[in-house]
C-alpha cells in the first residue's frame, strides 16, 4: 500500500481508534502528516454525529503522547551513537530522518531546555523529533509528559479548529478536500502560534525578573 492509498483509507475510516493510532504514528519517527487525521476528523464530527470534536482533540493528543513516548524511550535506551547510526542509515532516510534533523532537534533542546518539548510540538520540522533529545538527556518522565501533552493539545486544538472553520465557511464535501486545504495553512498557523507562545513566555519572564529584582536602598 503506497502513501496515497493509506491516506485514502484513513480519510474514509476516521474514528477515535484511527485518530489515536495514526497520531501515535505521526508523533513517532514514522513520517505521517497530522493534517490527514485531525482536521478531517474535526470536520467529520461537525458533518455527522459519529464523533465529537472535543474527543477528537483528546484522542489525537493521547496518540501524540504514545508516539512521543516511543521516541523518548528508544532514545533513552539506545543512546546517542545508535540514534545517530539509525539517522545515517537507509531505513532512517526512508523515515525522513537524517543526522542534520536530529542535530537540529538536539540543538533546539539545548537552547530551550525542558520547555522545548512544549514549543517543539508547534514546529513542523521539529515536532516529531523533539522527544529524541529529551530521551537522550534523560529528562524526567513526568515533566516530559506534561510539556508534551500541553504542546500536542495546543497543536491538535488548532488543527481541529481548522477543520471546524473549513466546515463552517467552505462548501467542501469530502475529507480528502479538507485534508488538502488544511495542509495548505497548517504550517503557517504553527509558526504564528509559536511566535505568540514565545512572546507570552518572554513577557512573563520579564515580569518575573522585574519582580524579583532587588530594590536599591536609599
Amino acid at each position: 500500500m503506497d502513501s496515497a492509498e493509506l491516506f485514502k483509507w484513513v480519510l474514509e475510516n476516521l474514528n477515535y481508534w484511527v485518530v489515536t493510532v495514526f497520531m501515535a504514528i505521526e508523533s513517532s519517527f514514522i513520517p505521517f502528516p497530522s493534517e490527514v487525521v485531525v482536521p478531517p476528523a474535526a470536520w467529520k464530527s461537525m458533518a455527522d454525529d459519529s464523533m465529537n470534536i472535543f474527543l477528537v482533540v483528546v484522542f489525537a493528543t493521547i496518540g501524540a503522547d504514545i508516539g512521543a513516548l516511543i521516541n523518548y524511550y528508544l532514545a533513552r535506551w539506545l543512546g546517542r551513537p545508535i540514534v545517530y547510526k539509525f539517522a545515517d542509515s537507509r531505513i532512517g532516510h526512508m523515515c525522513l530522518i537524517d543526522r542534520e534533523k536530529v542535530e537540529h532537534a538536539e540543538q533546539y533542546f539545548r537552547d530551550h531546555g525542558s520547555a522545548s518539548t512544549f514549543f517543539g510540538r508547534l514546529i513542523p520540522a521539529v515536532r516529531q523529533l523533539i522527544s529524541i533529545p529529551a530521551g537522550l538527556a534523560g529528562m524526567r518522565l513526568d515533566k516530559f509528559l506534561i510539556y508534551t501533552t500541553l504542546g500536542a493539545g495546543v497543536w491538535n486544538s488548532v488543527l481541529a479548529l481548522l477543520g471546524y472553520l473549513i466546515y463552517r465557511y467552505t462548501d467542501l464535501k469530502t475529507t480528502n478536500d479538507v485534508y488538502v486545504l488544511a495542509t495548505k495553512y497548517s504550517h503557517e498557523i504553527g509558526y504564528v502560534l509559536l511566535a505568540l507562545a514565545v512572546i507570552v513566555v518572554g513577557i512573563l519572564a520579564y515580569k518575573g525578573l522585574k519582580k524579583n529584582k532587588p530594590t536599591s536602598e536609599e
